[in-house]
């Protein structure tokens, strides 16, 4: 039995939600929404639909991912499909399996259907599914990736939790296996630079970082000009950024960033603030990055207390734990979750607090004290396993914060 399979045994279902919750995982991509949300449905789901299209041109976080990690994923399956799920479908495209989905396939060894052999009858099918898809842009959307591979329609104001499904991305997958196997919370994202910019990029960068870091490592040191567009997605479904590039931060659902002729942009929006340039650019024609590079820290992150703010009044922001002038450590809690649908946030880097706000957290980089210099004493924070609450932490649960009850659960 995988190590990865013996702490999930561990966990009751209930918890599988706390612990994302707790390590502030959020949708990898498209809206955003909390993670934990979907997962409080376990003990009334019965199937895992793995989002692995990813249709826009110039992207190849979640290929990149399925491959390097095949493993890992496979561990996080079979741990799954024995305490969770009946079945884990993964749709993608046909076009993209012999180079990317091999080593997936046969770590999970998964039954395979072809595009002609869709929609697949779930009842019939158990464990580890391969649903490929022709390649349609659409496909990605969820829910209609679920109806062309489960026949499964989901209307008005329904959830595929309704249905008996969770639908997840790819990387957002990743982040879960990372926080139910060691408790690592969410802290850097994939993201791919393109558009009008001297190379296309693909980037690993802490989450926050300024986009204005991300365009330097594309080449666009000179700042964005004035009949120029800003965006935050990929080319068939992204939004205008309207910050300036150094005041933005790169948020946990972030994919892409792309430069835009602002004419262009106009011509090409859509309703709910879309935009949509696939067409006016020869996107897979240019030479991409199919691999990333980890981006150096920056000087300054900036960590917003909610993923996507269009979600306000449903999601509530996280509330801060720090204050301006105290050290942090990558990884520590910076923010708990609020009260209804919220998580909590963590410092990507080491460094200090410079900003806290109602929106986010600002964390500058960490720096050498000078001599005589006293550092401003941290507070630790962890949660209760019993009720998920947060609570500054004892010295006892800082050498193992997963076993801390709190004093009102003992």
């Amino acid at each position: 039995m995988s190590t990865t399979h013996k702490k999930l045994r561990q966990l009751e279902l209930p918890e599988f939600a706390v612990t994302l919750r707790n390590a502030g995982a959020a949708g990898a991509g498209g809206a955003g929404f909390p993670t934990y949300a979907k997962w409080e449905h376990l003990e009334s789901v019965d199937s895992l639909l793995v989002n692995h299209q990813e249709s826009e041109p110039n992207y190849y976080i979640d290929k990149w991912l399925g491959r390097e990690h095949a493993d890992d994923l496979a561990a996080l399956f079979d741990a799954l499909l024995d305490r969770a799920f009946d079945r884990i479908v993964v749709g993608a495209k046909r076009t993209d399996r012999d180079e990317w989905l091999g080593d997936l396939e046969r770590a999970t060894d998964g039954t395979v259907y072809e595009p002609d052999e869709l929609p697949l009858e779930p009842d019939a099918e158990s464990g580890v599914v391969f649903a490929y898809t022709d390649d349609r842009y659409e496909y990605g959307m969820e829910g209609v990736l679920l109806r062309l591979i489960a026949d499964v329609v989901v209307g008005g104001d329904e959830l595929p939790v309704e249905h008996g499904w969770i639908v997840q991305n790819t990387e957002t997958l990743c982040n879960v296996y990372r926080a139910l196997t060691d408790g690592s919370p969410t802290t850097h994202k994939y993201v791919h630079v393109d558009g009008r910019v001297p190379e296309h990029r693909f980037l690993k960068v802490p989450i926050g970082t300024p986009a204005s870091e991300l365009l330097a490592a594309a080449g666009r040191n000179d700042g964005l000009r004035d009949d120029e567009v800003l965006l935050d997605g990929g080319p068939g479904w992204c939004f205008e950024i309207d910050d300036e590039s150094a005041a933005f931060g790169v948020r946990k659902r972030t994919n892409g960033l792309l430069v835009m002729d602002e004419t262009v942009v106009e011509k090409n929006r859509l309703g709910g603030g879309r935009v949509n340039v696939l067409g006016p650019s020869a996107w897979k024609k240019v030479p991409h990055e199919t691999e990333p590079d980890d981006l150096p820290s920056p000087d300054r992150v900036r960590v917003p207390l909610i993923t996507n703010p269009d979600f306000e009044g449903v999601v509530t922001p996280s509330e801060p734990v720090v204050r301006p002038g105290e050290e942090v450590e990558a990884g520590e809690m910076v923010a708990r979750p609020g009260d209804g649908i919220s998580v909590a946030q963590h410092a990507p880097i080491d460094g200090t607090v410079s900003e806290v706000t109602a929106d986010h957290v600002v964390v500058d980089g960490q720096s050498e004290p000078e001599t005589g210099e006293t550092l401003t004493q941290r507070v630790y924070w962890t949660w209760c396993i019993e009720c998920g609450r947060y609570v500054p932490a004892p010295e006892t649960a800082r050498r193992d914060p997963t076993e801390y009850v709190c004093e009102r659960c003992r």
